[in-house]
């Protein structure tokens, strides 16, 4: 039709100027009024082309939810109570609720139900409630009965004893013992002094009843200012965990900064380029597993004593409500977590000690 258009133009005009002068005037007021509405017939066309051409937006959204969170690698953080006084810790004494232990079994059955893999117990100090028992319960009900492949601990390890190893050992897949020093004096700079106790002793003694009892040993370092100038190279040779977690010193509002804090963790935190000449000064470990402040804010799930997630990205620990009132699906909504973060960070490893294949 559109290939006609100016033949029929040319027409039309040759028609008028064949005409007398008298009626020319006349001739191209209708002239002037096909050419007006030919415009706007092609304009219409063209523009629900166009409109024909543009994705729907809105459809797209409606047709591709965001897809859920499954609760891969859970931290427990069951009790908020230590025995030990770290400047910078995140996760500061300010209650001293711990579930019943049948609740607490309940939450880590949904979590199960949800696609948990691993579940990490910490706090706090985990052995500190009960005399350890309390976690032991925890351990073996999540291995013997849950059946999950992963099941971990992260303590400082003053107040482990070898019967617990002996009661509970072969539920527990890794053990994480916090160690930021290899110098007893910058450990209780840190706060991580007991007295006439030894730390970095106690961390030997640890180690060989992991070998003795067939649990994977790891070791979680925060550095700091206190000892980000240390190299702990031949240390953690001799230790020799199945990992080295090394994490950046953070911040978390409420927690061990600002005004409502326990602790004031800022004379601890040190920057990027320092924690990255750390890790440069210790690259021939080959366990070493490197966490920034960026990789580590929100990409961990974490329950806090009420089983609730605790969403960090806006540098505070928000909680969600608990799995045990509205569930899983719903109380992960609100976790914050950066499941992308998560793998990247390596996250998603060899966690079971099956399958770690120890010499032990």
């Amino acid at each position: 039709m559109w290939v006609l258009t100016p033949a029929a133009f040319a027409g039309k005009l040759l028609s008028v100027f064949r005409q007398p002068l008298s009626s020319l005037w006349r001739s191209l007021v209708p002239l002037f009024c096909w050419l007006r509405a030919t415009w706007l017939l092609a304009s219409k066309r063209i523009k629900q082309q166009l409109v024909q051409r543009e994705p729907d937006e809105t459809k797209e959204e409606e047709e591709d939810p965001p897809l859920s969170t499954t609760p891969t690698s859970v931290n427990y953080h069951f009790t908020r109570q230590c025995n030990y006084k770290c400047g910078f810790c995140f996760h500061t004494a300010k209650t001293s609720f711990v579930l019943p232990l049948e609740e607490a079994k309940r939450g880590l059955l949904l979590l199960k139900e949800a696609g948990m893999e691993k579940i990490n117990f910490s706090g706090g100090e985990p052995f500190l409630h009960d005399r350890g028992e309390y976690l032991g319960k925890l351990v073996k009900f999540c291995k013997a009965e849950l059946r999950l492949p992963s099941v971990s601990i992260v303590s400082n390890g003053s107040l482990i004893r070898e019967r617990w190893f002996q009661n509970y050992g072969e539920y527990l897949d890794i053990l994480a013992v916090s160690c930021d020093s290899f110098d007893e004096e910058v450990n209780v700079l840190i706060g991580r002094g007991q007295g006439r106790k030894n730390h970095v002793e106690n961390l030997q003694k640890l180690r060989t009843w992991c070998r003795d009892y067939r649990v994977a040993f790891k070791i979680n370092s925060v550095i700091n200012r206190f000892n980000v100038e240390e190299d702990m190279t031949e240390q953690i040779k001799a230790l020799n965990p199945v990992r080295w977690k090394v994490f950046q010193c953070l911040l978390i509002e409420g927690e061990n900064c600002g005004e409502d804090a326990l602790r004031e963790a800022e004379r601890f935190v040190i920057g990027d380029e320092e924690f990255e000449r750390f890790l440069e000064r210790h690259k021939e470990v080959s366990c070493l597993v490197p966490e920034s402040n960026q990789k580590m804010k929100d990409s961990y799930l974490i329950l806090d004593e009420y089983m609730r997630f605790l969403n960090c990205r806006k540098g505070r620990k928000d909680p969600s409500k608990s799995i045990l009132d509205v569930g899983v699906e719903e109380a992960i909504k609100f976790s914050g977590f950066d499941e992308k973060m998560f793998l990247k960070r390596g996250g998603k490893y060899t966690w079971s000690k099956a399958d770690l294949k120890l010499d032990w």
